[in-house]
């Protein structure tokens, strides 16, 4: 009678992403694989001393997507990965006593070419950031920094990259249109083509009473000039119309963005924040985050991230970095 015994195998690498990312986020998980792939790249973690923090760095290295170089206390860190059973064998830690030193030396790292990116650990965003912005860190470049989060939202055909909703409270034109110009800049880099870019508001036509559908008009002028380039640009655009042909038809706009956008560029912080979340809790989307327009790239991971906004966030760094990496001087 022939055995009824299987061999049992580890589970492989896509086997481990399948069951982080369910189909629903089959999208998120393509750029995940895609980062894996091609091999990790180094980050610096800054102040890694929390169970998601250290958690998030230790998933990602275990995928191959990043090297992480772990910058903050060394006895915090080790009490942390011992606290939480990670592995951190292996890894490089560089001792910093405080958050503050820890940015300050993450940054240093950078200028050194030791790491080619930074990612927020279990220290408060505005010492972070103010470490990173600040002139004389050097990573700052001529064009303004954005945040830049990347959805994948359940039966939606393309991912979506929402911005700016973490950095820029209320943004004027200039501002804006760094942020637009870095929302293409990232989704050329995941290698997703040349988006389509809805410029929302609550309306399609302009109102003087309405700041953002003037801004609107305005960086679709400034696209046709070549002030903005690399995307489609159409705007204002109410949200129902930017991702539903049916409410664009019913609505009488025709444009080649409604109905498709791939980027959605918010009037403010305010409404940027609530759409990502009302995708994410209610829309069920997975999420991840990036900071553009430094020097490096650097991901700016919340408390509340979980395992699949972590992972998700570091394949995307990773891949930028390499963009970067290819697209140095031009």
């Amino acid at each position: 009678m022939p055995s009824s015994t299987t061999n049992s195998k580890p589970a492989s690498s896509d086997d481990r992403l399948s069951s982080i990312f369910p189909e629903q986020h089959a999208l998120m998980r393509a750029l995940v694989t895609k980062a894996s792939q091609l091999g990790p790249v180094p980050y610096a973690i800054v102040w890694p001393c929390s169970s998601h923090a250290l958690g998030g760095a230790v998933e990602a290295a275990r995928h191959g997507i990043i090297v992480p170089i772990l910058v903050g206390d060394r006895e915090k860190i080790e009490k942390t990965a011992a606290q939480y059973g990670l592995d951190i064998e292996g890894m490089r830690i560089e001792q910093a006593a405080t958050p503050e030193a820890a940015v300050k030396h993450a940054v240093a790292l950078v200028h050194e070419g030791v790491v080619r990116g930074l990612t927020k650990g279990s220290l408060h965003t505005d010492t972070f950031m103010a470490g990173v912005i600040r002139q004389e860190s050097g990573l700052r470049t001529k064009r303004r920094m954005s945040h830049v989060f990347c959805i994948a939202v359940p039966d939606y055909p393309d991912l979506l990259l929402v911005s700016d909703a973490a950095i820029n409270i209320a943004p004027v034109l200039t501002t804006k249109r760094d942020i637009v110009q870095n929302a293409i800049d990232l989704h050329h880099a995941l290698g997703l083509g040349t988006p389509r870019v809805a410029l929302l508001s609550a309306v399609e036509t302009i109102n003087t009473k309405i700041q953002g559908t003037l801004d609107a008009a305005s960086l679709c002028k400034m696209a046709d000039r070549k002030e903005i380039t690399g995307g489609v640009l159409d705007g204002p655009l109410a949200m129902d119309v930017a991702v539903s042909f049916e409410s664009a038809e019913i609505k009488g706009v025709e444009s080649p963005v409604a109905g498709r956008a791939q980027i959605l560029i918010a009037p403010d912080l305010e409404s940027g924040n609530i759409l990502v979340k009302t995708l994410a809790f209610l829309g069920k989307a997975a999420t991840s985050g990036i900071v553009i327009g430094a020097k490096v790239p650097v991901l700016l991971t919340s408390r509340a991230d979980d395992a699949t906004a972590r992972l998700a966030s570091a394949a995307i760094g990773a891949l930028y970095a390499r963009h970067l990496d290819e697209h140095t001087g031009d």
